[in-house]
């Protein structure tokens, strides 16, 4: 007889957590490459509103998400950088502060409700509450696929 584990079945993922204007919000840690503070910015015709445009990270061109506009902020400053790759492809997230790292199973998220997937669906994956706050998981491969070929 096999003895289930409950902690194995759900084992906790690590989330860097990222605060982009009034909203806090986590990437999965194993994306992430490095955080930095912000260079410059070259904006990018054509691109959709929430990419702020490019920036060159270690020699190459990288699309910059400006992750305060992706939720319809239209003010936040940006005082870091986070660089990941999302398969094969490598993107940076403009964001107010790198917050820390926590980490949880996804029996402690909740699924994104039918209705805010509508709204927000393309780059967040879960819902969670982190000390009174609601966190939003987001979904990096979906993100990355936002962000115009060109860019990338």
């Amino acid at each position: 007889m096999e003895i289930s584990n409950h902690q194995n079945e759900h084992p906790a993922r690590p989330w860097l957590l990222c605060r982009a204007g009034t909203r806090l919000c986590a990437l999965p840690l194993g994306l992430v490459v490095e955080t930095m503070r912000p260079l410059p910015i070259d904006a990018l015709p054509g691109a959709p509103d929430f990419v702020a445009g490019l920036s060159i990270i270690r020699g190459a061109p990288v699309p910059v998400v400006d992750t305060a506009r992706l939720f319809g902020e239209t003010t936040a400053q940006h005082r870091r950088l986070v660089a990941c790759t999302v398969g094969g492809r490598r993107i940076a997230l403009a964001v107010e502060e790198v917050a820390g790292v926590a980490a949880f199973a996804e029996a402690e998220t909740a699924a994104l409700p039918p209705l805010l997937g509508a709204a927000d669906g393309a780059a967040i994956e879960r819902l969670r509450v982190l000390d009174g706050e609601v966190l939003l998981l987001l979904d990096a491969a979906r993100l990355a696929a936002e962000v115009p070929e060109a860019a990338a």
